[in-house]
């Protein structure tokens, strides 16, 4: 595991006259927009649904098969993708979902209609992200896939940070009037479609910028040996992964942190998720997936450090959390990049969310089920697990084919 799992690579060819750095920044800009939208109304979501008459049962079920339409769909999207190799259309109908059903639940006025533009939202994320990462994969693979997924994530991150605050300004300017709030989110949505139209004009074809020699091949068109391996190591890392809800939930009931300061320190662990995603990003350009064991380390340490009684060790957890998190949401997908060869990456990438899917929904009922049941019997089975995941990752380094 010296250096990173991929294909020798040539220099890229140039494709329609912009360099790949400049690819991922301005597809990295889509995507801080697009997190603009759809973080905004994430943010509102619950109190928006509450007030056209959902109970907290309705807001649960709604955001939950939101959430699972958003991962679970993707074993679909992916595999479409690679088969018509339309990655823009898909990419374009994905994020145009998205950045017109948000605006709407402003004016929906009827909670049916709301539910139903909350799902469609995040079906919108499961159309579009497989042949996302496909397209931004083919840039990465000039400017070095662990930086490449990194400086993408960090700038999702600043949208994720800016739109709530933005929402969260015109409520108190409004008195809490929810279609002004969403409203607003419109011109960073139609900025989304404009870039992604001009991107898709300039580079019609990134796979250009993804020049390979001897690439490996799979028998029958089956995914490589390893890409399974590691989708084992994400399952177990991402199952002793505990929820913020969980985190933020013994912060309050423990009494160590009021509810207002809870959303202050979410985006202080988003502040972390950024400079960790750009951190191992390069270490992994450098040193290959050695340097993913960082991630189940962390996983433990949130543990352990966040479900104490001790204000500063418990902040000092979420903080923590915020860094796994950047890992997990950056060098985690670089990592498929290199496994799996271009032709099968979108049914890959569709694949692994499936899978995070899953390990997050088992990670969700563990942590928060041990917790109430017994705080030094959580840690002891998150690390366990994590222990498991890093012998799965070294079997990953080992087992390429």
């Amino acid at each position: 595991m010296n250096q990173p799992v991929s294909e020798k690579r040539e220099p890229a060819r140039p494709s329609a006259g912009m360099g790949p750095w400049r690819f991922v920044v301005w597809f990295g800009t889509v995507s801080l927009l697009a997190d603009f939208v759809y973080e905004g109304a994430r943010s509102i979501t619950g109190p928006l649904l509450a007030s056209l008459g959902a109970s907290a049962l309705v807001v649960g079920v709604v955001t939950g098969a939101g959430e699972a339409a958003a991962l679970g769909l993707r074993l679909v999207s992916g595999p479409l993708a690679d088969r018509t190799r339309r990655f823009w259309g898909l990419a374009i109908a994905g994020y145009a979902l998205t950045v017109v059903s948000v605006p709407l639940l402003g004016v929906a006025g009827v909670l049916w209609a709301a539910c139903t533009l909350v799902i469609t939202e995040r079906v919108g994320k499961a159309v579009r992200s497989p042949a996302k990462d496909t397209l931004l994969s083919h840039a990465t693979a000039a400017t070095g896939r662990g930086r490449g997924f990194a400086v993408h994530e960090a700038m999702d991150q600043i949208g994720a940070l800016v739109g709530p605050l933005l929402v969260a300004g015109v409520l108190a300017l409004t008195g809490n009037d929810y279609g002004p709030a969403l409203g607003v989110l419109a011109v960073p949505g139609v900025a989304v479609l404009l870039l992604l139209f001009r991107l898709r004009a300039r580079v019609p074809d990134p796979e250009a910028y993804e020049v390979t020699a001897a690439a490996p091949t799979t028998p029958h068109g089956r995914l490589p040996r390893a890409f399974w391996t590691y989708a084992g190591f994400t399952a177990a890392t991402t199952t002793g992964f505990a929820t913020f809800g969980v985190l933020s939930y013994h912060l309050v009931q423990r009494h160590l942190l009021s509810a207002a300061w809870v959303p202050v320190l979410y985006a202080a662990a988003m502040a972390v998720d950024a400079v960790a995603a750009l951190a191992t990003g390069r270490l992994y350009d450098r040193h290959g997936p050695r340097v993913l064991i960082a991630l189940p380390v962390l996983t433990a340490a949130v543990v352990c450090l966040a479900f104490t009684d001790t204000v500063a060790v418990a902040v000092a957890g979420s903080l923590v959390w915020g860094a796994a998190l950047g890992i997990q949401e950056s060098t985690l997908r670089a990592t498929v990049a290199d496994l799996v060869p271009s032709g099968r990456r979108a049914t890959a990438y569709g694949l692994f969310a499936g899978v995070v899917g899953a390990a997050s929904l088992a990670g969700g009922a563990l942590t928060g089920g041990l917790y109430g049941y017994s705080i030094p019997l959580l840690i002891a089975v998150v690390v366990a697990v994590q222990v498991l995941a890093a012998v799965l990752l070294l079997v990953t380094g080992t087992n390429r084919r």
